[in-house]
């Protein structure tokens, strides 16, 4: 399997995910300037955590308009799996590729801290590995992530089991309904608050995020 990490000014989790790639799950993977993703061939596209050109305006609102999103887009029609870490979820809500809003913690405080997870549905790209209900712990680390939407998409997201985490015990950024990460409707394109690459070796605390690059494999 291939996967693309995408690279773009002030992402800083980008070589953390490619370690997780190549090291710990031996696929190949590569970083490549978000100018310079001009091939949609990959098998599935990562895009990190960070401050994409220093989440000027809104973050993720610049990325959003880079060359880059174009393939995304594309292997994001084509149903192969993308990935939006933290920041790379605001760029995905910015780009149009999953709904709502992501605004400021509801503490407008910067929030780093590990949470636990409970899994909604596993059919994601990125939870088919793991169960419904179960649960998972993993670090966030962001300002802007308490998801927002009206009522009636917050209900059609549940309906459909396109809410694909939410945090289980304390809501920490004071999020809608909880909720921590979603899905497009095919279930191919998630994005999710908490970083799976930083719970992905047991020097750092924990391996939960293993199993959410691993269930791309399964999805493939």
């Amino acid at each position: 399997m291939r996967v693309a990490v995408i690279q773009f000014p002030g992402s800083n989790c980008d070589h953390d995910a490619l370690q997780v790639l190549t090291n710990n799950l031996k696929l190949e993977s590569k970083l490549i300037w978000h100018n310079d993703f001009n091939d949609s061939s990959w098998d599935a596209v990562i895009l990190p955590g960070g401050f994409s050109f220093g989440d000027h305006l809104r973050a993720g609102a610049i990325a959003a308009h880079s060359s880059a999103i174009k393939n995304v887009r594309k292997m994001a029609n084509d149903g192969k799996p993308v990935l939006g870490i933290c920041n790379g979820f605001q760029i995905l809500i910015e780009a149009g590729l999953l709904p709502g809003a992501l605004l400021r913690n509801a503490c407008l405080k910067f929030v780093c801290k590990w949470t636990n997870l409970r899994i909604e549905t596993s059919h994601s790209a990125f939870t088919c590995a793991l169960d419904t209900n179960s649960t998972i712990r993993m670090p966030i680390a962001h300002n802007e992530g308490r998801f927002f939407a009206d009522e009636d998409l917050l209900n059609h997201l549940t309906t459909e089991g396109r809410v694909v985490m939410t945090y289980s015990g304390e809501n920490p950024t004071g999020t809608l309904r909880g909720i921590a990460a979603i899905s497009n409707e095919g279930g191919n394109v998630v994005g999710m608050m908490p970083h799976p690459e930083r719970a992905s070796d047991a020097t750092l605390g924990g391996t939960d995020g293993l199993k959410v690059f691993g269930s791309m494999l399964k999805w493939s």
